[in-house]
């Protein structure tokens, strides 16, 4: 089940963030704070200015406020100027408060990329002929891949406003790469299993074959297809093979008078990240003859199935004002799950979101999209629902809601989420859409 999400703002991956302080921290005279870095740069003055370029070293710092990020988190980035050879292009004194920064942070290895940060209006006043001040700048990035990503400085300008509007760019040298002034790890989202099976009939005599429909395996993965009593495996047991869509058919015998459930999974056991939950399924055992005079009574309850439905087919996100970005709220519709199967199977409800598509090609990740689940039982549900962990969706996929397995499961369940959009500063004005898949398996 698909429903589609518009914001009514959104950004790129390198979209500027708020504006951060231009007072550069460099500790004590002779300190070298880590990740601090030198790299030879070219300071071109503005024409206005009528002065020669300055060429000498920038020293520079670059933090990021987490170091061990999840793909699809947001991460800050600070980028500090210590020192710089370019001066003040005015004739005369700077007054305060007149410098606004911004530059570029490289990013290179398991990520690639740049970053853009700015930096607010904030200095001390600088004499004529004297050097700039140090100055810090901030920007945001989404992670999207898993592993390690270097961060590097680029080039920045500083921008003069008091008589004129003046632009001093400063840019490494080219023949030396800007080396690396941090790093940080991503850790990948877990995945989220969408193994299933589902039979062509709940109950059988001993011996009858039963039809087993698996879907959501690896493509092309060996698959065991065996009988359950409880926790335990019985005898049952069939090979299959999922084709490259990851679905497979198998017929299982099914002889063991225990037999209450039927799963499948990949590799020498099951496992609940490679196996799928069970499938109920009743042996009918013949009975021996009746005494005279007396007749069988027999009533059979249908299982049913499995199924969902959701109230509404949009979800409109709140509004994010241009330039100050922030998060974009919002609420996915009422899913109402009913699990009339009957037996020992549980069930799993996950989503993933595509990226949010705007005008003139411009995305935000789908990774920028996060959640907070809920969920509740009907009156006389014998199972309980457990919602999903609050977090990031995402393309990988998270969980939204569940119910575990056990001897007796069943039930009505609804299950509602809020969602949340981080959209980054100065994104361009307009409308981005995605669209959100549920998964009931």
């Amino acid at each position: 089940m698909a429903a589609v999400l518009a914001a009514a703002a959104g950004g790129a991956l390198s979209a500027p963030a708020a504006a951060g302080g231009s007072a550069a921290a460099a500790g004590p005279p002779g300190q070298v704070l880590p990740g601090q870095v030198d790299f030879p740069t070219h300071c071109l003055p503005p024409q206005e200015a009528g002065l020669p370029p300055a060429d000498g070293p920038t020293t520079a710092r670059i933090t990021v406020d987490n170091p061990a990020p999840r793909v699809g988190d947001t991460v800050t980035v600070t980028y500090q100027v210590v020192r710089t050879p370019a001066v003040n292009p005015v004739g005369a004194e700077l007054p305060a408060d007149v410098l606004t920064p911004t530059g570029r942070v490289l990013l290179s290895g398991a990520q690639s990329g740049e970053v853009t940060v700015v930096g607010a209006e904030r200095n001390d006043a600088v004499g004529a002929g004297a050097a700039l001040p140090g100055v810090t700048m901030t920007g945001t990035f989404t992670v999207t891949a898993p592993g390690e990503t270097a961060l590097a400085a680029g080039g920045y300008t500083l921008h003069t406003g008091h008589l004129l509007d003046l632009d001093t760019v400063c840019t490494p040298d080219a023949a030396a790469a800007s080396p690396v002034s941090a790093r940080l790890t991503a850790s990948p989202l877990p995945q989220a299993n969408l193994r299933g099976v589902s039979l062509g009939t709940a109950y059988g005599k001993p011996g009858a074959k039963v039809t087993v429909t698996g879907a959501g395996f690896a493509p092309g993965a060996a698959v065991t297809v065996a009988g359950r009593a409880g926790a335990a495996e019985t005898p049952d047991r069939v090979a299959a093979e999922a084709d490259a869509l990851g679905v497979f058919r198998a017929e299982l015998p099914v002889t063991d008078r225990a037999t209450t459930g039927v799963v499948a999974y990949e590799g020498a056991g099951w496992a609940a990240g490679r196996g799928s939950g069970p499938a109920a399924y009743t042996v009918i055992d013949a009975v021996a003859p009746l005494p005279p005079g007396t007749q069988k009574v027999t009533a059979v309850v249908e299982p049913g199935a499995l199924a969902m439905t959701q109230a509404g087919e949009a979800v409109v996100l709140g509004a994010v004002p241009y330039g100050d970005g922030g998060a974009a709220p919002g609420r996915i519709g009422t899913v109402t799950v009913k699990d009339a199967r009957g037996g020992p199977a549980g069930w799993s409800l996950t989503g993933k979101v595509t990226d949010f598509a705007g005008a003139g090609g411009v995305r935000i990740p789908g990774a920028s999209l996060s959640w907070t689940p809920s969920c509740a039982a009907a009156a006389g549900s014998p199972s309980r629902c457990v919602p999903g962990s609050a977090g990031v969706v995402g393309a990988e996929g998270a969980v939204l809601a569940a119910t575990p397995d056990a001897a007796v499961v069943g039930g009505t369940f609804t299950v509602d989420a809020t969602v949340e959009l981080r959209i980054p500063p100065y994104t361009p004005p307009g409308a981005y859409t995605a669209v959100l898949t549920l998964t009931l398996s």
